[in-house]
């Protein structure tokens, strides 16, 4: 599909107002402010999710994009040292139909003055999951092998110090079996966000990070949906 002026959603305008809310976190500041945040941010992703929704169901069906995607940009400070208010990034997750949570495998797009990318994975899911996981990855499940191989780069943030409880420390994959998420992303610079041609961007990376998540699926026993006919 071409892409044309109107597929520009977002302006640079969305980084000066993030960084500027990073200085200035707090109610009153936002609250002048969110008609800015209205123009700049919420409308045009919500603008861009429901565009990108067709390029989704395509790569994907079991996943879904609309407009409760979309983050809040409210931090939940209840159970956190830091209590300021507002969030200093604009977020999306894109959920698998049946696995509607954060800790389910799924698609996760991030924009951040400096620090945009589309992530696919699963993050920090919990025991029994990240169980199946790893004994897939030790029997050298060969669709491991090829997000390895293929695929963009796994992140290695969340990392245990050791091999997991019950596995070989010497396996030749220890360094895979240690993560904690399972995630590989692809990064955007800003000029790209705010380039005509984003939403082609953010769908072939999505087709690059489809089979890490169709692994995790697959591993998971989340079912599968039969693309449907006339996507983009």
């Amino acid at each position: 599909m071409a892409s044309s002026s109107a597929n520009t959603y977002f302006s640079a305008e969305l980084f000066h107002l993030l960084l500027e809310l990073r200085y200035n976190n707090h109610r009153a500041w936002f609250q002048a402010n969110k008609p800015r945040y209205e123009e700049y941010i919420r409308r045009p992703f919500l603008r861009f999710i429901e565009d990108f929704a067709p390029y989704l169901k395509r790569i994907n069906p079991a996943f879904t994009a609309e407009a409760k995607s979309l983050f809040r940009i409210y931090r939940d400070t209840r159970f956190s040292y830091d209590k300021t208010p507002y969030k200093t990034h604009a977020a999306a997750q894109f959920r698998h139909i049946l696995g509607r949570d954060v800790h389910a495998p799924g698609f996760y797009l991030h924009l951040e003055p400096d620090n945009c990318f589309i992530a696919g994975g699963i993050w920090l899911p919990e025991a029994e999951p990240t169980l199946r996981i790893r004994q897939a990855i030790a029997r050298w499940d060969p669709r491991w092998m090829a997000v390895k191989k293929d695929g963009p780069p796994l992140s290695q943030e969340d990392k245990l110090k050791r091999a997991p409880k019950g596995f070989d420390p010497h396996h030749p994959l220890v360094e895979d079996l240690k993560l904690k998420s399972f995630i590989a992303w692809v990064a955007f610079s800003e000029e790209e966000v705010c380039s005509p041609d984003f939403l082609e961007k953010v769908s072939q990376a999505c087709q690059r990070l489809n089979p890490l998540v169709d692994f995790l699926c697959d591993v998971l026993k989340l079912p599968t949906v039969e693309a449907s006919e006339g996507a983009p």
